[in-house]
């Protein structure tokens, strides 16, 4: 793990379309009244190509799509609650359907992924989007876990011309990964660690959980592998299932619902589609919402997805097994 002083995912990735927005005339950001350090610059350098909607997601993803039918590059900002859940119609009929008869390059940047937005509550959290975002025909969901995976999207998203929607983590996180040669966007997912018998498998802000979990159990002589999931749909199923089978337990973490369609299903369906011989335990949120106060580890500790959680759990499948 790369040791350096933490960033915000947001401000990298706005740094970077920024930058890009120099040479490409086609690039709009637009923003629900969300700002940013960065977004100043975008905002002063290119008031004819950026727009702020206000607080109206619902107009945010129109006006977007207004743009990607006239052909441009559309980023829209919003907070990501309000993004996926104010705006589902208009994602599902102006995106979605839409996107399946023309090319549309609309990418959400939805900031508040999880439980970042800790202590404003229930509201405020996002625990729902993977499963409601996957759910989407003709949706890339993408879920970085540090800053260099997030920088490397501007290029992808600018290539790859298909609605997206980037979940990004509100608070600075520390860097996982040294260059951007460490992973693979076209194969959606990084193995970070390799161990034997159990494998955490993590997204976003909890890969850096299952990193640090992976960590205090090798000092107890215990190699768990972290496998890192950054793109969420679509899924290279197959080399995923090659690199599953090698592991007799899966430990996935989320801080979403589990049994709902989000990470912990992804896995499953590439266990039973491959029939794979592999336990998986699930650790996320229940059917019910995070209305406890406190900061995001309490959070984690008092839901069982804090690393002790799942240190608990890799020590009595051994047990076990």
């Amino acid at each position: 793990m790369k040791k350096n002083s933490p960033q915000t995912m947001r401000d990298v990735l706005i740094e970077q379309i920024y930058q890009k927005m120099f040479d490409d005339e086609k690039i709009f950001f637009l923003s629900a009244d969300l700002g940013s350090p960065v977004l100043d610059k975008v905002r002063e350098q290119f008031d004819d190509r950026f727009i702020n909607v206000g607080i109206a997601e619902q107009n945010l993803i129109n006006v977007s799509t207004g743009l990607a039918f006239e052909g441009f590059t559309v980023y829209a900002y919003a907070i990501a609650p309000f993004l996926t859940m104010r705006a589902y119609e208009q994602l599902r009929v102006n995106l979605s359907i839409s996107s399946e008869l023309m090319e549309l390059n609309v990418n959400l940047i939805g900031v508040g992924a999880g439980l970042s937005y800790d202590v404003s509550g229930p509201t405020h959290h996002c625990i729902e989007d993977i499963i409601i975002m996957r759910a989407l025909p003709n949706f890339i969901t993408i879920s970085p876990s540090d800053s260099k995976i997030t920088e490397s999207l501007v290029d992808y998203t600018i290539d790859v011309k298909k609605p997206k929607y980037i979940r990004l983590d509100a608070k600075p996180v520390t860097q996982i990964y040294d260059k951007t040669e460490d992973f693979n966007l076209e194969i959606g997912f990084c193995e970070l660690k390799k161990g034997e018998k159990i494998c955490v498998v993590a997204t976003g802000f909890m890969t850096h959980k299952a990193l640090n979990a992976a960590k205090r159990l090798q000092e107890d002589k215990i190699s768990v592998g972290v496998l890192d999931m950054i793109i969420l749909k679509p899924v290279n199923e197959e080399l995923l299932s090659d690199l599953l089978k090698n592991y007799e337990c899966i430990i996935s973490i989320e801080e979403g619902f589990i049994n709902k369609g989000g990470l912990d299903s992804l896995i499953l369906n590439v266990i039973n589609k491959y029939q794979l011989n592999i336990q998986l335990k699930k650790l996320g949120f229940d059917d019910k919402y995070v209305f406890e106060l406190g900061g995001r580890n309490h959070l984690h500790k008092i839901n069982n997805l804090d690393e002790e959680s799942i240190i608990e759990i890799a020590k009595e499948y051994l047990s076990v097994f």
